[in-house]
This record gives structure tokens, sequence and C-alpha cells, in this order.
């Protein structure tokens, strides 16, 4: 993972917030020359993201901390599994401890949830993607963690790809409004992509052409009749009511893509602790 400015922000509004002026409990009962050795422990089953970002959290604090993983980032582990081993100053380990684990615990968990989902559309020529439905300030990591659970980035923002909503529509009058508008004045690069929540929408989009279609909580079944009526002249994308119980059916339906916001928004974090050993 490419450790860049926006990342590297978020490690220290992290700290910021955690440490602030001082961690007091650490300072007073820690010499400051005191070292020790930490190993970080899965304490469940997942599959690992954030090896870099742990490591930039402590090396934040003290350049001399080492960081040395165990296992590959991507790796799917069992419970018990030591991660990885960190050494150096007290302070370091301690005072980094949480904001690390937190990032760990937080990208594993939506590496583990989509790996979940991945396996369930196992077979199925559909591509899973993640949404916009990410924790303020995370997306970078959240949506690094999901290509790490084995899905792919939907638009990032909405700097980078049109995407014409419900309110959209209501707000410019129609869809044939709305793409025109949208072509006037995106890039000719960019694909444009409408949201539709019935049948006759699907026809409307379809009329003026637009790239991608996606179909907003629909029926299983309603999703196969659009299909057909698309017929391979746009993209589709299925969203909406997208769980592990119900994905492999909409997977059947012959959409291209299914997003899903839950990979980012519920993921339970991953349970990971680091314990010092000497």
């Amino acid at each position: 993972m490419i450790l860049d400015r926006t990342i590297s922000t978020i490690i220290e509004q992290a700290l910021s917030e955690d440490i602030g002026v001082g961690d007091i409990t650490t300072e007073a009962l820690i010499p400051p020359e005191a070292t020790a050795v930490a190993v970080v422990l899965a304490k469940q089953d997942l599959v690992l993201a954030g090896l870099d970002v742990g490591r930039a959290v402590f090396r934040r604090l003290d350049p001399d901390i080492e960081f040395f993983p165990y296992v590959l980032e991507g790796t799917r582990i069992n419970s018990g599994t030591e991660i990885a081993r960190v050494s150096g100053k007290t302070r370091g380990l301690l005072s980094g401890e949480r904001v690390a684990l937190n990032l760990l615990q937080q990208m594993s968990g939506i590496a583990t949830l989509t790996a979940l989902f991945v396996e369930k559309i196992k077979g199925f020529n559909v591509e899973l993607l993640d949404t916009r439905k990410t924790h303020p300030g995370l997306r970078q990591l959240e949506k690094y963690a999901v290509q790490v659970g084995g899905g792919r980035n939907h638009r990032f923002g909405l700097y980078d790809g049109v995407l014409i909503k419900d309110n959209h529509i209501r707000a410019a009058g129609s869809i044939t409004k709305a793409v025109a508008l949208a072509r006037k004045r995106a890039h000719h690069l960019f694909k444009i992509e409408v949201e539709t929540k019935t049948l006759d929408e699907v026809r409307e989009a379809l009329f003026v052409q637009a790239d991608i279609i996606m179909l907003d909580n629909m029926t299983t079944d309603m999703m196969g009749e659009a299909v057909k009526l698309v017929n391979h002249e746009a993209l589709v994308e299925a969203s909406g009511n997208v769980k592990l119980d119900t994905i492999r059916a909409i997977a059947e339906t012959g959409v291209d893509f299914i997003s899903c916001g839950s990979l980012t928004h519920s993921a339970p974090a991953a349970d990971i602790s680091m314990k010092i050993r000497g």
C-alpha cells in the first residue's frame, strides 16, 4: 500500500486525538530509555489488511521502532495467529497501540466481510463493488481494504464518475433531461450511469444510451427482466438490499456488477490485540 499524504494525515489526526498533549499513564510508568518486544495477534479468523498503516503509526511516534510482519497483506489467517512483531522504545509501543490496532481492526474487518461476499458469488461473471458509504475521513483506507478482500472500487468521490441518482432525476425533471445535461458537462471519457427503480426507467435510460444502468432495490425477478431488456446494450449494476443471504440470487440474474454499502459502513471490526512479550 502506498502511504500518501492523505493516509499520513489520517494517522496524524488519529494520534493527536488519542494522545493529545501526552500519554500521561505511559509517561508516568515507563522510563524513556526502556525497550520492549510486543506481538500483534489475531483473535478471530480474518483477512488481514492494513499492515503498512499499522507500521506507519508506530514509526510516526518513533522512527526506530521495528515492525516485522509474520504474514502477508491479504492473507486469510486463523484465530491465534501472530501477525507481527513490534520492538523498540516501550513508550512508543504503548502510545501507538490503540491507534494502530483501531486501523488494523477496521481495515481487516472490511477485508474479511468483503471476502465473504466475494465467496458467495464465486463462479458468476459479476464483480462486487463498494460505495461511497464510508466513514468520514477513512475512505481511502476502507476502499483499499475492499480491494484486499477481493472486491472492486466504485467511484471514489463525486468528482470521478457521473452517477445520476433519483434525486438528480427529480431535480432535473427526467432521466432524459438529466443525461443530456450531464453529457454537456462531463468529460468525453466519463461513462454515465443512471439509477433506475422501474422497468420504464430502464427503458428510458436505454433510450438515452446510458453507459451503465443501476437497478436500485428491485426484486430479483425484476432484475432478471431488466437484464433481458438491456440485452448487453449497457452494463448493469444491482444495488440495494445486498446481503450475504441475497447476493447469490442477485448474481444469478445476470447483472454485471453488484454494489454493496455494507462492505464499509457495517463491517464489524476484526478482533486484533497487541501483547508485550518482553
